[in-house]
């Protein structure tokens, strides 16, 4: 545009604008492409661990993350005073109640704790009955890294207000509450053993889908800004005046 001989827009501005708009999209294209052959490549790991022979549990492990997604074992007794229920799990249209209790691994003082599925409420909302089974037990499962929500701070004093009932479970805050050593790792029992409840563990694998979505979308925006450059172009014509 010219206004009195004299460009109010240089004539390099959109070129340059838009031509950095096209380079950003494109590397950030690249880098959703990036990620997603990431995740790929951690979905094939996690499923090549999950088909390793089990890992069985004895002295306190020293991370939670190489086990995740690998089949867990362990010996021990459960521990029903460590027991603790946490509230608002669906089950078959169902809300009610995951019931976690500490197995004490044979030979020394560590525990794990076992997620042993699933049992409702009742007409006020009150757990049903989750007997801890006595006794020398096997117990196997997945391995389950128990992750807080999105929004979430609580401490030792508000987990000695929760009681018995939690709202969510993490390995730390469980730690509050003890004494013992406790491994970094939730098993999620085998829905064929027989001392657990209602149990049906979905398993998700990372998922390269939302990153490959968001890559067109980049490549999208740069083929954009390439077309309305191309468009300007030709309106300024040979002479360079729109």
């Amino acid at each position: 545009m010219r206004v009195g001989g004299y460009d109010l827009v240089p004539r390099w501005l959109p070129t340059l604008v838009l031509g950095a708009a096209a380079v950003l999209c494109l590397a950030l294209g690249f880098w959703q492409l990036e990620r997603a052959e990431t995740k790929r490549a951690q979905a094939a790991g996690l499923v090549a661990a999950s088909s390793l022979p089990a890992h069985v549990l004895g002295p306190l492990e020293a991370a939670g993350e190489p086990l995740r997604y690998r089949r867990l074992s362990a010996i021990g007794t459960f521990d029903a005073e460590g027991q603790v229920l946490i509230e608002g799990r669906r089950y078959a249209g169902q809300t009610g109640f995951q019931v976690v209790t500490p197995l004490r691994i044979a030979g020394g003082d560590v525990r794990v704790l076992v997620n042993r599925g699933w049992i409702p409420a009742d007409a006020q909302g009150r757990p049903t009955a989750a007997p801890v089974p006595e006794g020398a037990r096997t117990v196997t499962g997945d391995a389950y890294l128990p992750a807080p929500p999105a929004i979430a701070l609580a401490g030792a004093a508000d987990v000695a207000a929760w009681g018995a009932r939690w709202p969510y479970l993490t390995l730390d805050l469980y730690r509050t509450r003890v004494d013992y050593p406790v491994q970094p790792v939730v098993i999620l029992m085998d829905p064929a053993e027989p001392d657990g409840f209602a149990r049906s563990w979905p398993r998700e694998l990372p998922k390269e889908g939302m990153h490959l979505g968001y890559a067109v979308q980049w490549f999208a925006f740069a083929a954009i800004a390439l077309l309305i450059w191309l468009r300007l172009s030709l309106r300024r014509g040979p002479g360079g005046r729109s």
